[in-house]
């Protein structure tokens, strides 16, 4: 209930006032029935954006810890993302993988829309990284067509850090559903994953005109964090 509350009238409403977002290719996401729309991921005002001009409603899968936060902020932030149907992964561990499939796959099965982020997490410089292959896996196990999407203009709007928007030209652009019935019971084989997963990217990438890194988004944050440690332990000396 609280779902179509906040899409209709409080949170929808002012975003699309706020962005005034250019939707393309709407028609794309099926009306009915179970599908993935899987996207590039640039902003926190993704999670919002989206939901808020899709005529069905859909679920994401998103990280944990919006949902432990401490304090009246936490609990807050733990009851919207609840009462707006998301569900919370733990994305530490392969183990944390599987279930992350297990509520997706759950969600396919009510026949509803499930939306995914195949990088993992946010891209924190604008460009599209490597896909992880749950995404996959839940396509080919569900038997359901991949929708792509492109959210364009919401980085430079919320970049990493930002807590309030700024208004910028936003455009959602959905592509032609991809059909993977051709893998039907090969999503136990590791090259037919990375197969899928890359063709997922691939089309989010024709959307967006990003540029492609192929290397996994959490890795080159994790890398970027650990040299910026180094070079604060260990400062360059300026030269004489």
């Amino acid at each position: 209930m609280f779902y179509y509350v906040l899409k209709y009238v409080l949170l929808g409403p002012l975003l699309r006032v706020a962005f005034r977002p250019r939707i393309e290719g709407l028609d794309h996401v099926p009306g009915s029935g179970a599908a993935i729309v899987a996207g590039n991921h640039l902003s926190f005002s993704d999670h919002f954006l989206m939901p808020a001009v899709l005529r069905r409603r859909i679920t994401f899968l998103a990280k944990a810890e919006y949902f432990t936060g401490p304090g009246l902020k936490g609990r807050l932030t733990a009851f919207f993302f609840r009462s707006a149907g998301q569900i919370p992964v733990d994305r530490s561990g392969k183990e944390a993988g599987q279930a992350a499939i297990r509520e997706g796959l759950g969600v396919l099965d009510r026949g509803e829309l499930l939306g995914i982020y195949p990088e993992g997490t946010r891209s924190h410089d604008g460009r599209l990284y490597k896909g992880k292959v749950g995404v996959a896996v839940m396509a080919l196990r569900a038997g359901v067509p991949v929708v792509p999407c492109a959210m364009i203009g919401t980085f430079e709007a919320q970049p990493p850090g930002r807590k309030i928007p700024k208004l910028h030209p936003v455009v959602i652009r959905f592509g032609e559903p991809l059909d993977f019935s051709r893998y039907a019971g090969m999503e136990g084989e590791k090259a037919v994953l990375r197969a899928v997963t890359d063709e997922i990217v691939y089309a989010i990438l024709s959307l967006s005109g990003q540029e492609y890194v192929d290397r996994y988004a959490a890795d080159v944050k994790a890398e970027e964090a650990r040299k910026a440690a180094e070079s604060r332990r260990f400062p360059r000396l300026p030269r004489r």
